[in-house]
């Protein structure tokens, strides 16, 4: 079942019971008769698979899958809020709660719109008729007092307004899957999810040995792995879209909404093939370095800085013919075929070093220590298994290790 699928009503109603311990006390709160919310919780139920409620002659008594899952709801339903709330009413709609109001069909119909650009295409990525859609998108339009679609040439794009209720839409969806994973590792089934952002470093060091140890531990666990840029992954994860963020932190931190921990600082180094004309020399000189071409990281990203950097305190200028690149992959194939260089963590390359594909030249790089670690939402509660990858992840980095994972080592390995 996915989170969208639940009746967004019938989840305040079972969320005002718990809270309350009784049907007739939520029943006046949520607009609904007694017999309506006792349907309801049993249709919960049934669809959670889980007993959320003991009866008893004095009230409604909330199992520990039902606290867990009052936990997960009231939390998306505040993010609802707070999307709701966002929205500056200038239509003077009536409906002054419409949060209270809009289903899970319609946040489905909003998100889908803002990933496609396009009814019809959204309706085709949700599994409905594109006039469907379009009803479900127009009533959303019309609860929120709020102009949310706006034609254009290319599509359909969003409005201020609708990207920030999308976002808090994403945002409690992702809360209540977080609540479905925890009732499902309560029956000994730990189907949850960990989605991962991930920026160069971590994908070639500490992320592997992580996600490995994770799923040794946990083998029905989900792992997604999503790399990018970092302004698109951050994004992502303020949107609930992913979890954590691995790779190079950011000073001062981009937003408030967001917390970094620094897992291990790791230093820049200047790269080139096995056999480069300046693979043996001892101590490489400015000069010498803008001889060659390089490739460099797109700005504004802090590799990229220190790159610029490098020759503006030597007064030089960039060398001609750069070129951007962050894929490893191209860089890595950049270099073997020619006499290019670039700056880059001594960690992204050590296997490529290890098999005498690239080499690290003796260039001592001064302040360009980075720190390393995860960004998380601010208001972030990670299940147990979410908890468990970031425990791994710090273990990875554990100095007493003897995996090289996350140990800067010698910064020149193989230029004698």
């Amino acid at each position: 079942m996915r989170p969208d699928e639940l009746n967004l009503r019938h989840l305040r109603a079972f969320c005002d019971v718990a809270a309350t311990g009784s049907i007739s006390a939520a029943s006046p709160r949520v607009h609904l008769s007694q017999p309506a919310i006792t349907q309801a919780i049993a249709k919960l139920e049934q669809k959670l698979a889980a007993n959320l409620f003991v009866r008893t002659s004095s009230g409604m008594i909330a199992t520990e899958a039902g606290r867990t899952m009052a936990h997960r709801s009231r939390r998306a339903l505040d993010f609802l809020r707070t999307g709701a709330d966002s929205i500056d009413n200038r239509r003077g709609s009536s409906f002054a709660r419409f949060d209270q109001l809009v289903t899970g069909a319609q946040l489905r119909a909003l998100i889908a719109v803002a990933e496609a650009g396009n009814f019809s295409l959204a309706a085709r990525a949700v599994g409905i008729s594109q006039p469907s859609l379009h009803r479900l998108a127009r009533d959303l339009e019309r609860l929120s007092g709020n102009e949310l679609f706006v034609r254009t040439r290319l599509g359909i794009r969003l409005t201020q307004a609708a990207e920030r209720l999308a976002r808090f839409a994403r945002l409690a969806l992702a809360e209540l899957q977080q609540g479905f994973d925890e009732l499902a590792a309560a029956r000994g089934i730990d189907t949850a999810s960990v989605l991962i952002g991930t920026l160069p470093l971590a994908r070639t060091s500490i992320l592997p040995g992580a996600i490995n140890s994770l799923v040794r531990e946990r083998p029905e666990v989900r792992v997604r792995v999503v790399d990018g840029l970092y302004d698109d992954l951050l994004r992502d994860l303020r949107q609930g879209e992913i979890d954590v963020l691995v790779g190079a932190l950011r000073n001062p931190p981009p937003i408030d909404d967001v917390v970094q921990t620094e897992l291990f600082s790791d230093n820049l180094a200047i790269v080139a093939r096995s056999g480069h004309p300046l693979a043996g020399k001892r101590r490489p000189t400015m000069r010498d370095l803008a001889r060659y071409p390089w490739i460099a990281p797109r700005p504004p990203t802090p590799t990229r800085r220190h790159f610029e950097a490098l020759f503006a305190t030597a007064g030089m200028p960039v060398p001609a013919g750069l070129i951007e690149a962050s894929s490893l992959i191209l860089i890595r194939g950049l270099l073997i075929e020619s006499n290019r260089l670039t700056m880059v963590s001594a960690h992204q390359v050590a296997v490529e070093v290890r098999h005498g594909l690239l080499t690290i030249l003796r260039f001592d790089l001064e302040n360009t220590q980075r720190p390393i670690g995860t960004t998380v939402r601010r208001d972030w509660q990670p299940t147990a298994t979410q908890a468990r990858f970031l425990e791994l992840l710090e273990i990875m980095c554990k100095p007493d290790r003897s995996s090289t994972a996350c140990h800067a080592g010698d910064p020149y390995p193989v230029s004698e």
